[in-house]
């Protein structure tokens, strides 16, 4: 595999998986890099079934590997919310400072020790002859009281990750591919790369 294409127009994605991508000399190429645009509706009710839905519409359209995340971030005192809407939290208009003002009006009055929130990332690869396969990924931790960091997008400024001892906002892009949901699911997928390339290939 010498390019992958990966179904997303967000730009903080695709930065973490050129990061992730890099020690391999495969290049990344997104949804922006396309002549005709393509925009698959998430309609599933878990990030795997989006995931797949969006790596296996695109596959179809064009005849290729592709991989697509789905992922977002779950907040225990908010029985889970913001989930499968994290992206579009305060609106459709995906506002990342939006979204971290309604996290911070939902948590009002919530102390530290209750404040438990983790990020999950689901994989899915999909293409030409061979079977979707997920790949899945967690990050524990806590919401903040306040900002912390300029790195990252979405809620990593309000995300403090204790095995680290920072935000997710002020990791560097080697060290949120250590320890963020989506580094976990990238190795797992990783791992699983040779017998994906060999499983397309046999089917060809």
């Amino acid at each position: 595999m010498k390019e992958v294409l990966i179904a997303t127009n967000n730009k903080g994605k695709v930065r973490d998986f050129e990061e992730l991508f890099k020690p391999h000399g495969i290049r990344v190429r997104s949804l922006q890099d396309l002549d005709e645009p393509i925009d698959v509706e998430e309609t599933g009710m878990t990030f795997e079934e989006n995931a797949i839905l969006k790596a296996e519409e695109t596959a179809k359209l064009l005849n290729t590997w592709v991989i697509s995340d789905d992922s977002g971030l779950e907040i225990d005192a908010l029985n889970g919310e913001p989930g499968v809407y994290s992206a579009r939290y305060a609106g459709e208009q995906k506002d990342d400072e939006a979204n971290i003002d309604k996290v911070f009006e939902g948590l009002t009055g919530v102390p530290e020790v209750s404040r438990q929130a983790r990020f999950r990332c689901v994989l899915a690869i999909a293409g030409p002859n061979m079977e979707t396969k997920t790949f899945s990924g967690s990050c524990e931790g806590t919401i903040l009281f306040e900002r912390r960091g300029s790195n990252g997008f979405g809620y990593d400024p309000i995300f403090y990750v204790p095995a680290a001892r920072k935000s997710m906002g002020e990791l560097t892009p080697a060290q949120k591919a250590e320890y963020s949901h989506r580094g976990e699911a990238m190795r797992k997928f990783e791992e699983d790369l040779p017998n994906l390339v060999g499983e397309a290939g046999g089917r060809q």
